[in-house]
């Protein structure tokens, strides 16, 4: 992204109006701030709103003391605490303070737009035109805050869309190593259930295991002949 300085007009004068309570210190703000000695600007500026937290300017002031420091957060809250302060009269701001009003959401725009919440910048800088139409620098802002927003929802579009395809691509490949160990353990089961094959005999082997069963059973034959000659001679000797 280039940088926020080409894009952004910052109202970043101290208005030089202020209550009686913190005069001195916020005059005393006012030219650290035009030295930029942002620090000390910013510590009168909170010593000014110590003795009065209803000061407008003290809050504009700090919240611009403190955008020069880039602290963002902390001047958006500023600027917030400064236009809350102005309240309209039967329903009106006067023009004064529809002034002070623009310049107020002109600055907390740029305070939302340097922390990249293009949606914020926006709608402030929307709310600034409302107070005062004719700030050219606003409207500039405000279209440069449309784009950067329009390529922020883009990008966050594919960057989600880019995060399901690798989600979905994870559950495929984890899928598929289910289906392959469970194929694995399958392949397993089926080989220690089946019987284990017993070796094939040679021709050999089946001649010689034959030849010796035919031999068995001659020999049984021939010991039955024997003794059967063995019982007729024993009994021609009996007479």
């Amino acid at each position: 992204m280039k940088r926020i300085l080409f894009y952004i007009f910052l109202l970043v004068i101290p208005t030089l109006s202020y209550a009686q309570k913190e005069f001195f210190d916020v005059r005393k703000g006012n030219k650290d701030y035009k030295k930029e000695n942002f620090t000390e600007a910013e510590i009168n500026y909170r010593k000014g709103l110590d003795k009065n937290n209803n000061s407008f300017e003290g809050h504009f002031n700090l919240g611009d003391a403190l955008f020069k420091q880039q602290k963002y957060p902390e001047a958006a809250e500023e600027y917030q605490k400064a236009g809350a302060l102005l309240q309209p009269k039967n329903g009106k701001y006067s023009a004064s303070d529809k002034k002070k009003l623009a310049q107020a959401y002109h600055n907390l725009g740029n305070a939302f737009y340097a922390q990249q919440q293009f949606d914020k910048a926006v709608a402030s800088y929307k709310q600034s035109l409302m107070a005062n139409p004719k700030d050219d620098e606003t409207r500039y802002n405000l279209v440069k805050a449309m784009e950067m927003l329009q390529e922020q929802q883009q990008q966050q579009n594919q960057d989600n869309q880019n995060q399901q395809q690798q989600q979905d691509q994870q559950n495929q490949q984890q899928s598929e190593d289910d289906q392959q160990q469970q194929q694995q353990q399958q392949n397993q089961d089926d080989q220690q259930q089946q019987p284990q094959e017993q070796p094939e005999m040679d021709r050999e082997q089946a001649e010689q295991i034959l030849q010796a069963l035919q031999q068995d059973e001659q020999e049984t034959q021939d010991k039955a002949k024997r003794q059967q000659m063995q019982s007729k001679v024993k009994t021609d000797k009996d007479w």
